[in-house]
């Protein structure tokens, strides 16, 4: 079902930047500055000067650099550590055939400093031609080389060790349950490099993915446009609804929140265990989630869910966004291979007086990754951790949907101990 009529309207083209257009100002309103005036006048120049781009919107101007960012020790990220001199000869005047520039796949990283990756694709042919920024990013943020090594995909659930005996001791401490990924269709640019018309061929095509759904995955999708007030509060109190990215957030920086909210929504089925955001970072935000700890049930739905949107594009004589060495692929680099972050909320009383530092040590032996009410390395109100795996690329799903399990294992058979009055060091040492 979709709420809401039609699913959206081509509207008109960009405008190139104009005197006065942000009030003087060359970037969009809201868009803070670095605080070095050498920099942030730099910026201006390159803003004032770009000529326009297909992709400008009235709020968003890209931004067409002729010289190399003389970028501040404030750049932190791996795209600012990357880009040689070398490297920007050969890539500064290249574009796709969708018209994303070099420039385009470095704004963000330019104009927000504290970003860790600071590159983003526009569409699936940035990965090929902007290679040699690519892989040493890939490199440095996953450990994974993707010149020497390739990534495989495996959406079997039933390959999961997760016995009877397992899952009831997750039912007992895991509070709820959570793994999500994104998914990207072949042949439509990227959010960040998107024109109207295809963001709304995407969503064309998940509407078509979304009445697929049957069985438990049977629901409703939202146009975001067309939200009522009663359906928004609704959303939100959920949790399902997401924001317009302001321009100091990765994804107003590279563009991706133009024509907004055209071609975004929100799907969810009925038993709100399955939900989907279109047209945010990347073309599909998939989650599947339910209360309790049963993690069987939520890979299961999640792999199903995936299996749907790909019929779904194959049918529309696409697929998804897919290599054999970068896995599924989308907006940032961080979120390639599987693109997974498969969590457990669990409630653990007597380990976490242990503090942040205890348990992010035994995670540390599965990879796995605890965050506290605060985030990373923070404690946790009522001993209720969220604990996810660290990896996305390199292992296939059901490797790390099993790394999370057996982590979170040997966190209850520790917690366990403790219940028995044993010491600390020695609930580590004999749980199993």
């Amino acid at each position: 079902m979709v709420i809401g009529g039609a699913v959206g309207v081509v509207g008109g083209l960009g405008y190139a930047y104009s005197a006065g257009m942000f009030g003087g100002d060359a970037l969009p309103a809201g868009m803070p500055k670095t605080k070095d005036a050498a920099f942030d006048a730099w910026i201006q120049k390159m803003a004032k000067s770009s000529p326009s781009d297909p992709k400008d919107t009235a709020d968003f101007k890209f931004i067409t650099f002729t010289e190399k960012p003389p970028f501040t020790p404030k750049h932190k990220s791996l795209m600012a550590k990357t880009l040689t001199d070398e490297v920007w000869a050969k890539y500064k005047d290249l574009k796709t055939s969708k018209g994303y520039t070099f420039s385009n796949s470095i704004q963000a990283g330019v104009l927000r400093p504290h970003l860790g990756v600071g590159l983003t694709m526009g569409d699936e042919e940035c990965f090929e031609m902007f290679k040699d920024m690519v892989y040493p990013i890939v490199k440095g943020w996953h450990g994974f080389d993707p010149a020497t090594q390739f990534h495989k995909s495996d959406l079997n659930a039933k390959k999961l060790k997760f016995d009877k005996s397992l899952v009831a001791k997750f039912e007992k401490y895991v509070v709820s349950t959570r793994i999500r990924a994104a998914r990207n269709i072949s042949g439509f640019s990227l959010p960040s490099g998107s024109s109207q018309e295809d963001r709304l061929g995407v969503e064309k095509v998940l509407t078509q993915a979304f009445a697929m759904f049957d069985g438990e995955l049977k629901g409703t999708y939202y146009p975001l446009g067309a939200l009522t007030k009663e359906q928004e509060d609704t959303l939100q109190s959920n949790g399902f609804l997401f924001q317009k990215p302001g321009p100091a957030q990765l994804l107003g920086a590279a563009g991706a929140a133009r024509h907004w909210p055209e071609g975004r929504g929100i799907f969810h089925n009925d038993n709100k265990t399955a939900l989907a955001w279109a047209n945010e970072e990347d073309h599909c935000r998939i989650i599947s989630m339910q209360n309790g700890g049963n993690v069987f049930e939520v890979f299961a739905r999640f792999c199903n869910i995936s299996d749907t949107i790909k019929k779904a594009a194959m049918s529309n004589k696409a697929d998804l966004m897919y290599s054999d060495r970068l896995g599924f692929l989308g907006t940032c680099p961080s979120n390639l291979g599987t693109g997974l972050r498969a969590s457990v909320m669990i409630k653990i009383p007597l380990l976490n007086k242990a503090g942040p530092h205890k348990l992010e040590e035994i995670c540390s032996q599965f990879d796995l990754q605890p965050r506290g009410s605060s985030g990373e390395h923070s404690e946790a109100v009522g001993g209720k951790w969220d604990i996810s795996n660290k990896q996305r690329l390199g292992f296939t799903e059901v490797e790390l949907v099993q790394k999370m399990i057996d982590g979170v294992a040997k966190i209850i058979a520790i917690e366990e101990k403790l219940e028995a009055g044993k010491t600390l060091d020695q609930a580590v040492k004999e749980a199993k």
